[in-house]
């Protein structure tokens, strides 16, 4: 981490590695801004980008596919009755999750929607949603797609009967008392005053650092909870999350937050077109970013801003990294060789100090 920050991965970042229920290495390394600067520190929260989609979005879906509200291959029609008559009506919930909807990867929607008023944003966002054509046969393919996450946010609203954030803070977050894993509302957002953020970047259409508000442009226009990204924490909770889901996993769990089944669906890896699970990436071979110690049976992923965790479930191992690789510019591309160095060195002192 310390050759991180001085070869210019990143400015600052938090690792944090644990096996078998026990955090056995967490430290923070240089800096969470340049300018002015400040420290990086272990509580240091950090915009965790595409970490939403496992961490918020999935475990909401979890929790709706246990208590029966929604069956992981019904088609979208069936819940949202907007989808009626669309190419996308028989697009299940398991292709969403496991990026096999159909629907491209990305589109910049935020450039038309910044010119409305806020509160007519997330209506006219799932108008597009809706006209928006799918670029292949739903299920043939998997292609990595914010827009299946944006869908699966508008589907728990409608399910939950309420907003994904209130949903997963009151059933996930609340009960396991991770009082720094959460959304950041843009017009609440100075409710979050008190605490040290990781700056991400300077943005050229907002003008100015973001530090404490939302990096992901379209998640951001809408006011900074989306399906796909929104979501900000520590690497201490993220772990602790991480670890209520490992233990769920193998029927240790006391909370009963999830149930064991319903866990090693998610979990398991969905295709032979691609690697995902159902809201997880699991190892690609070779060059996966989790290097060449966690065995297949492991899921994990990654976050625009520099963000990742990898969590063996065979090994028992969680490895958390949290960085400010974006800031001040996205630009930096050094953290897709250093993340798989990384994850190595760790796993050689974990199962070297093992064995």
């Amino acid at each position: 981490m310390e050759r991180g920050v001085a070869d210019g991965v990143f400015p600052g970042g938090v690792l944090l590695a644990a096996r078998e229920g026990r955090v056995l290495f967490l430290d923070a390394f240089g800096l969470a801004r340049l300018s002015p600067e400040r420290p990086m520190t272990i509580d240091t929260i950090f915009d965790l980008a595409s970490l939403t989609k496992p961490l918020a979005t999935t475990l909401a879906l979890m929790l709706l596919v246990q208590s029966k509200k929604l069956d992981l291959d019904q088609g979208l029609a069936g819940a949202i009755p907007s989808f009626s008559g669309t190419d996308k009506e028989i697009v299940s919930i398991r292709q969403l999750l496991s990026h096999a909807s159909g629907l491209p990867d990305y589109r910049p929607y935020y450039l038309e929607l910044v010119k409305l008023e806020p509160s007519k944003r997330k209506d006219a966002l799932r108008a597009r949603l809706l006209a928006e054509a799918l670029i292949q046969e739903p299920g043939k393919a998997s292609l990595y797609s914010d827009l299946d996450f944006m869908i699966l946010e508008w589907l728990i609203e409608v399910v939950a009967k309420k907003p994904l954030d209130r949903f997963v803070e009151e059933s996930v977050y609340e009960p396991l008392g991770l009082r720094h894993l959460f959304f950041v509302p843009l017009p609440d957002e100075k409710k979050r005053n008190g605490l040290s953020y990781a700056a991400t970047e300077d943005c050229p259409w907002r003008k100015k650092i973001m530090d404490g508000q939302v990096h992901d442009d379209n998640a951001y226009v809408v006011g900074g909870m989306a399906g796909h990204a929104g979501l900000f924490g520590t690497a201490q909770d993220v772990h602790v999350l991480l670890q209520e889901l490992l233990n769920a996993y193998r029927g240790m769990s006391t909370k009963e937050l999830f149930d064991r089944d319903v866990v090693q669906t998610f979990f398991e890896r969905q295709s032979d077109t691609g690697t995902w699970a159902l809201g997880f990436d699991t190892p690609t071979r070779p060059g996966s970013s989790s290097g060449k110690y966690f065995s297949d049976q492991s899921v994990g992923h990654l976050g625009f801003t520099g963000t990742s965790f990898w969590m063996d479930l065979e090994k028992e191992v969680i490895v958390v990294l949290l960085s400010n690789r974006i800031h001040p510019t996205r630009d930096n591309e050094r953290i897709k060789d250093f993340r798989p160095l990384l994850h190595d060195a760790v796993m050689e002192a974990l199962l070297s100090t093992a064995a």
